[in-house]
């Protein structure tokens, strides 16, 4: 038999019948059997998948199938609403149930991210890599795996969520950048802190991938001897940002170790950086140290292994580079419903985290294609409806 709207009208009367059915059945046997309202509901559903099953077997149709695609496809298109439920109103033929069965069973990791975006990425040899985590919000749902009490950035204090350590490849030429892996901060599940999935993802670009750059950009949360090491052995450049309480000498060993925001600068020093070194780094290993003024009141206190650079200008330039991953991490929350999954199992969470990156990685891609912004793209999908409700709207406005 071929799927059409009267064989899945036919299922439905079936289905509505057996809830009947069921209900009746119950109904007269529940003080009898001594039947609660919960076993009551669990029996009707178990009644109802097996009539469905029967139903397909008997009528020899194929259950619809339900994979990945499906799933970016409604984070893609679904403007404000992204739960499995709105899912299984809005698709015929798939039920909240097999979503969420598909979703616990699929395992979707990083390397799929990679394989989606790689032959996008332009790339040059000139190019910049930004590490950022970000803490996708789950405040108000405590039994969620993978969700745990971490400082966010975008809230300025200590908030439950799911932390995403995000990668960007940014190019030097054109600044058009693509997020080419990311990780989940999970310690208790697999040990590892976020400097250490940094060093995974940089060790993987530059090894496995083989994706050419030449400058690593990241937060002051990530200016550990460990990871600057880490690419120092790499023979790359860096540039981070220093916590003003950080440690540094620059007097060659004569004075002892102060805090940066009590070192003098001249106004050579200011121009042009000095060399300093850190607080439990090797002996003869120092870093450049730039004084950037980032605004009223704010200045950054930048460090790099480039012991070649010499102008503060050019090092506020470079740094503002690293606000693109603040650019991604806005756009990724606003138009893909990376924080909107409620269901508990760790494993949904990873595939929904996943399936997010991949809609925005193809917002991306429409984006640089049509020369318009990632929200422009996925809002004008609204516009047709919009006009045809202008038109003759479905739902008609009145005044008295």
């Amino acid at each position: 038999l071929e799927v059409t709207p009267e064989n899945l009208a036919e299922m439905d009367e079936n289905y509505n019948f057996s809830r009947r059915l069921v209900a009746e059945r119950l109904s007269m046997n529940r003080s009898a059997l001594n039947i609660t309202s919960t076993q009551q509901e669990r029996f009707e559903q178990q009644d109802l998948r097996r009539g469905k099953v029967r139903w397909y077997k008997q009528s020899g149709i194929e259950p619809m199938s339900f994979t990945k695609l499906d799933y970016c496809q409604y984070l893609l298109s679904s403007p404000i609403n992204y739960t499995l439920t709105n899912l299984a109103e809005h698709l015929e033929g798939v039920s909240h149930d097999r979503v969420n069965r598909y979703l616990r069973q699929e395992k979707l990791t990083p390397r799929l991210l990679w394989k989606n975006v790689k032959d996008q990425v332009q790339t040059c040899e000139d190019s910049f890599i930004v590490f950022d985590d970000t803490v996708l919000d789950k405040r108000y749902a405590q039994a969620i795996e993978l969700s745990r009490r971490q400082y966010s950035g975008c809230e300025h204090r200590v908030i439950r969520g799911i932390g995403l350590v995000s990668c960007l490849y940014v190019n030097a030429d054109t600044r058009q950048f693509w997020v080419v892996d990311y990780r989940l901060y999970d310690p208790d599940g697999d040990g590892k802190s976020k400097l250490d999935h940094v060093m995974e993802m940089l060790t993987s670009l530059a090894q496995t991938k083989h994706v050419p750059f030449k400058t690593v950009l990241m937060d002051s949360w990530y200016a550990a001897q460990k990871l600057m090491g880490h690419i120092d052995n790499l023979g790359k450049i860096y540039y981070c940002p220093l916590k003003v309480n950080r440690l540094v000498d620059d007097t060659g060993g004569i004075d002892k170790y102060k805090r940066i925001d009590q070192l003098g600068w001249s106004e050579v020093e200011q121009r042009h950086g000095k060399l300093v070194k850190l607080r439990g780094f090797p002996k003869d290993k120092k870093v450049k140290l730039f004084r950037v003024t980032v605004s009223t009141g704010r200045t950054d206190y930048v460090a790099t292994n480039d012991l070649a650079q010499a102008s503060t200008d050019v090092v506020q330039q470079v740094c503002d580079v690293r606000w693109k991953v603040e650019e991604f991490h806005r756009q990724l929350k606003q138009l893909t419903g990376i924080e909107a999954c409620q269901c508990r199992k760790g494993r949904i969470q990873r595939n929904h985290i996943a399936c997010a990156l991949l809609v925005w990685a193809r917002l991306q891609v429409i984006a640089y294609q049509t020369h318009q912004t990632v929200y422009r793209v996925k809002h004008r999908m609204l516009s047709t409806y919009l006009i045809q409700q202008l038109k003759h709207p479905s739902v008609l406005m009145v005044l008295a």
